[in-house]
């Protein structure tokens, strides 16, 4: 466990916050499978465009979640970042988080995301106008640098500190390496050495093995875990069970993959209505099934269904499949 201002949170793995994937109900379910902190989606700081529908589908819900409720904000302007967190907090988020590890060009071309870590005076300005315009604890997202000849991470973290940031996501590549290439973990190590705060250690963790060797090697309070929680929330009790326990804990039967992905498609339509919650549904049911034989084709069908009934009936046929659990046990 480690400290975010007032708040403990429990075990050592957290789920990065992914435009497009970690609404709501990604979010509770990554919790019920032991993920220590959940974050939302990116929002704008723009605080005019939160009447949008995709604006307000990413922070809703959140008034029913476990706390502590994080909200991530994105920017460049310093005063409209505050608004944003004032707002944010008013709306009951308990953590506010700042992007700046986002390598996407609609948001690097606003000069916001990852391209501030090219001008590290508007970062400590950033910083430090959210740090005072609210009570809440303020975490930071971002990356070792701008590209492999401006690893300017260490001050990066070092300004964060100064400006009153109370935990940082480091993921180990810079800006310009967006998701290609290996985490520098290294660099993270350096980070995590240069500062006290926790430090959370994000990229390639992807099994429990590797969580305990990434810990290890650079010192971090914790791991984060973005792409491959996809089709697999099991992930953070798996990585907790090996962290504590030191032994793998038993993959999840075919039965209990049905169970969970039933519970997600039913509460994606709960929480976006039929229409958008079966258009959703049909991503995270890609990424669930993936790994089994047959899945391509099973998907082509499922990709057509426009009912959450529908859906549901053609994953129990699915599973019902000798086949799929021949795969599960191999």
């Amino acid at each position: 466990m480690f400290q975010i201002g007032p708040y403990t949170i429990a075990g050592r793995t957290v789920l990065a916050p992914m435009a497009g994937v970690t609404d709501a109900p990604f979010r509770r379910l990554c919790r019920q499978f032991g993920a220590g902190l959940t974050t939302s989606e990116m929002v704008t700081s723009d605080t005019r465009l939160w009447s949008s529908n995709k604006t307000r589908s990413r922070l809703a819900g959140e008034a029913q979640e476990q706390t502590p409720i994080s909200i991530q904000i994105a920017g460049s302007d310093p005063q409209m970042m505050a608004e944003a967190a004032q707002l944010a907090v008013a709306n009951g988020a308990k953590i506010i988080d700042i992007n700046m590890g986002c390598p996407a060009k609609k948001v690097c071309k606003k000069l916001a995301g990852s391209a501030l870590l090219q001008n590290e005076s508007l970062v400590a300005e950033i910083l430090t106008t959210v740090v005072n315009s609210v009570s809440a604890p303020v975490t930071l997202k971002t990356r070792t640098g701008w590209d492999s000849t401006n690893r300017n991470g260490k001050r990066i973290a070092r300004i964060a500190e100064e400006s009153g940031i109370q935990a940082l996501a480091i993921h180990g590549r810079t800006r310009a390496c967006r998701f290609n290439g290996n985490a520098e973990y290294d660099t993270i190590a350096e980070i995590v050495d240069s500062v006290a705060l926790p430090v959370i250690a994000n990229g390639d963790i992807d099994t429990p093995q590797k969580a305990e060797r990434v810990l290890a090697y650079t010192g971090a309070a914790a791991v984060m875990i973005g792409r491959p929680a996809l089709g697999n929330p099991w992930i953070f009790e798996q990585v907790e069970h090996y962290l504590q326990e030191g032994k793998l804990k038993t993959t999840p039967s075919a039965h209990q993959l049905q169970k969970t992905l039933a519970w997600h498609l039913n509460e994606l339509t709960v929480f976006y209505g039929e229409t958008k919650g079966v258009r959703i549904a049909r991503k995270h049911t890609r990424w669930y099934l993936e790994r089994y034989q047959g899945a391509k084709t099973f998907l082509q069908h499922f990709n057509q269904l426009d009912t959450l009934q529908s859906q549901l009936e053609a994953v129990t046929n699915f599973f019902n499949r000798p086949e799929t659990h021949e795969e599960n046990a191999a």
